[in-house]
């Protein structure tokens, strides 16, 4: 009885616990609230990585800038041969007797010379060596362009040209090459002397003269590679000694990669006329091909000449030419630095002696033509105008024209003196010439 009454007092004090009922509405919006945030937190952590990354990457691993390119000229060296060299007091004397051979002791001399097989052997040896030398610094830079032919099949056509390593800024390995040919290549592989291949990237190009700058990463290169490969030495091919000279062709002079010819300079006072430049022409009585690319170098292993066929006659249109490495130097050197090349837009020559004598023209750079819509035409430049001075500089030939322009920066202004013949004589004039982009 007790207990039932016990029971009886403690009935009021049970409860039944009943689950929430669930409101989807909140659910759903708070699911959305942190789908939002998990988005927008998303995306400022990709911000904040892509704007710090490079910072924090140049800080740790700071990126290698490249360093100017400048070329050097060096002149060709001159053996001195156990014969040439003084023995004695005696041979020092100011005026020197010179023996006068008659003429069959000339000839018993050349009968004494004759020369043997080994002889010629040694002498081709020599060239050849000379040649190996410079092979490591050619390259074959091929072309890629993919097609579709009438079965629509994709196939790939490949066209290659020779090209020189010009340079190393450090960076980069930059190839000097004639770029037309490669021109409407969608990529380009660059293959070094020890045959393996890199992809390069176009840096700068000249329409003028059809020169381009192709530069190949050097971080992508194996040591090997970067071990085998050595910038060409420049020679000089300023002067009128070239004439008669030896010179050894490399590249592509016979139309096939890595081939070699040998043979004399036959001329090198001839020019190119291209605007803004005037380029010494140097022909050689070395048969190649039609399309022969490459480069020209004398007996040191010193480039001579960039191999330029484009510009032969119709009968000589299979012998190697090129245009010389002096007066290309400046504009290999802008393109090597990645620089626009400025623009003028102007035809000249040097004057002469004989002009300056018989014509009373001034000694300068004479203007024979403008290009129409030229920076030159726009300043008011004109044909028969006799150029003297660049600022304070003084000007005394055309090609010091080109220099002190190829000095200068695109949309830069350039202050010329020059000479203009009026009824009266020459007058001197000063005008600024804003420089253009070619």
């Amino acid at each position: 009885m007790e207990e039932q009454q016990n029971q009886d007092r403690t009935d009021f004090l049970k409860e039944t616990i009943k689950q929430r009922p669930l409101n989807r509405k909140k659910l759903i919006r708070k699911t959305i609230i942190t789908a939002a945030m998990a988005v927008i937190f998303g995306l400022v952590a990709c911000l904040t990585f892509l704007l710090l990354e490079p910072v924090i990457s140049n800080r740790l691993y700071p990126e290698e800038k490249p360093s100017t390119v400048v070329l050097v000229e060096e002149k060709e060296s001159e053996e001195i041969l156990p014969e040439d060299m003084i023995a004695d007091d005696s041979e020092m004397s100011p005026e020197p007797v010179t023996p006068v051979l008659e003429d069959e002791q000339i000839a018993q001399v050349l009968s004494e010379m004759k020369l043997g097989v080994e002889d010629y052997t040694s002498l081709y040896d020599s060239l050849a060596a000379v040649a190996k030398s410079v092979q490591s610094s050619m390259v074959t830079v091929v072309g890629i362009t993919s097609d579709v032919d009438w079965f629509n099949n994709v196939y790939k056509n490949e066209g290659s040209v020779a090209g020189v390593i010009i340079a190393d800024n450090g960076k980069e390995l930059l190839i000097l090459t004639n770029y037309p040919a490669v021109e409407d290549a969608e990529l380009l592989e660059i293959t070094f002397s020890d045959e393996l291949e890199y992809e390069a990237e176009l840096k700068k190009k000249d329409s003028n003269t059809g020169l381009a700058i192709l530069a190949v990463e050097k971080n992508t290169m194996k040591r090997t590679t970067l071990q085998a490969a050595e910038p060409v030495k420049l020679g000089t091919s300023a002067g009128s000694n070239l004439i008669g000279n030896p010179v050894i062709a490399l590249g592509q002079p016979a139309g096939v990669a890595g081939s070699v010819c040998y043979g004399f300079v036959t001329s090198a006072g001839s020019t190119v006329d291209l605007p803004d430049s005037r380029y010494k022409w140097i022909t050689t009585d070395i048969y190649g091909s039609s399309s022969a690319t490459g480069i020209l170098v004398n007996l040191s292993g010193q480039v001579i000449g960039i191999i330029d066929s484009s510009h032969n006659s119709s009968d000589t249109r299979n012998l190697v030419s090129a245009i010389g490495i002096t007066d290309l130097r400046k504009l290999i050197e802008r393109m090597s630095n990645d620089k626009d090349i400025p623009y003028l837009g102007i035809h000249g020559a040097d004057v002469t002696l004989q002009v300056h004598e018989e014509l009373d023209v001034p000694y300068g750079a004479y203007i024979m033509e403008i290009d129409m819509d030229s920076p030159a035409m726009a300043a008011g430049i004109q044909s028969g105008d006799v150029v003297t001075g660049i600022g304070d500089t003084k000007v005394t030939s055309y090609q010091e024209l080109i220099n002190g322009m190829m000095d200068m920066e695109p949309e830069e202004t350039m202050t010329l003196t020059l000479l203009r013949q009026g009824p009266e004589g020459y007058t001197e004039m000063e005008l600024p010439v804003t420089l253009g982009t070619r």
